[in-house]
This record gives C-alpha cells, structure tokens and sequence, in this order.
C-alpha cells in the first residue's frame, strides 16, 4: 500500500465555527520514496480568511476569489487518496475541516481511525518535547530555510522527511541525497540496506593449524 502525506491550510481555526479549507496537498510514496504523484489545489474556500490565519499562510482574499471551489475537486481528490496509507500531524485538525467539506458535498468523510497521526507518534517519542512541525525539524536536522509561511506543499514534503527519522525506515542522508541521485537510485540504496546480510567466512584446517602453532609460540616467548 502506499503512502499519502496530506495537508491542508485552512481560513481560521473553526472548522465548526464555519472557517473553510483553502489549500490541500498530499504527496504519494511507496515506501516512503516519492513517486512524483502529487495532488496540490488552492481554492477559493468561499469565506473571508482571517488576519491571523493570513499571517501565518499568506494566501489573501483576492488572491483566492478566482480559483476553483472544493465541489470542483473533490473527486479528484478522493481518486487521489482512494486505497493509501494517510499520514497527518495532527490529523483531528485536517480531517474536521475535510470531513466538513466533503458533507457540504454530500461525499463520505475520512474515518480518522484509519489515520496515522505523526504528532501522536512524536509525542510518544519524546513525551516531554514540543512535537510540532517545525520542532521535529530541528530535532532532525531538517532544513526550514523554505519555510517563511505555511504552505501545504511544503508541509507535506517536510512532514514525510520528519516521519522517515520517527519511524526509523532509513537514513536521514538518503533523503538529502535523493535529488542528487534521482528517485530510483535511492530506492535500489534502500533496497540493498534492507535485504543485505552478513557474511561469514569460516578459516580453512591449514588457517587454524597455523594460528594455533603461533599462540604456542607466542606463550612460550612472553612466560617462560
């Protein structure tokens, strides 16, 4: 099964209090290496986006009142996802404001049950930290210089180099070096780490004779 790392940017912080969704991202992997399917909309979320959420995203009024409305892609969406592994930090945030878009187009919600939230994992890892985003970043060594706003895109891309050292699947220096070596030839890497084994060569009769002949040797010069 494949993996989707999902994100969305939202108008405020209420999904309940009718704050809408503005942009969505989700980034396909299989196992964990990207197969350069993405899935990445901003929308006109059909509300006015607060002052605080803006300082945080960017993404003005104007800027959203030309672009498709989330009727207008929701199945596409949902194609995209259909049948993968969804990962989110904190997924009760992304899911409400979904579940809620898709009902106002009479769509089946996500079940979060079957979501795996990466903040839960982080808390669990590191009880006594602050596990967001941009904290597990730090921690990993992640660079953030892209990240002077929200932005889903990004997010997701961060998100899954974050997920990678939480789960331990391999080497954070695949991920920096997976442009430099193209997608494939990080997924043969990857390969050959999980599948080598080691190998252990037995000494020959003659080997262990002469071994044996100068341990004697050696006692006898160093104790007697």
């Amino acid at each position: 099964m494949n993996e989707i790392f999902l994100d969305t940017e939202t108008t405020g912080l209420s999904a309940k209090g009718g704050d809408r969704v503005l942009e969505i991202a989700c980034i396909e992997t299989e196992n964990l290496i990207p197969t350069k399917k993405i899935f990445h909309k901003v929308i006109n979320p059909e509300k006015e986006v607060t002052q605080e959420a803006f300082k945080i995203h960017g993404f003005s009024n104007d800027f959203l009142k030309n672009k498709k409305k989330f009727k207008d892609i929701a199945d596409e969406f949902l194609e995209f996802i259909n049948g993968k592994k969804i990962i989110i930090h904190n997924a009760p945030f992304d899911v409400e404001f979904l579940n809620s878009e898709l009902s106002r187009v009479n769509k089946r919600g996500l079940n979060l049950k079957e979501i795996q939230d990466s903040l839960i994992l982080a808390r669990s890892k590191f009880p006594a930290s602050s596990n967001s985003l941009d904290n597990l970043c730090k921690r990993f060594n992640i660079d953030l210089s892209r990240r002077t706003k929200h932005n889903a895109l990004l997010d997701c891309e961060l998100l899954r180099e974050v997920y990678i050292n939480l789960v331990g699947e391999k080497e954070p220096s695949l991920i920096s070096k997976e442009n430099e070596f193209g997608n494939e030839n990080v997924k043969n890497l990857y390969s050959i780490k999980k599948n080598r084994q080691k190998i252990v060569i037995l000494p020959t009769e003659e080997e262990l004779s002469n071994h044996k002949n100068f341990l004697k040797s050696e006692i006898k010069k160093n104790f007697f």
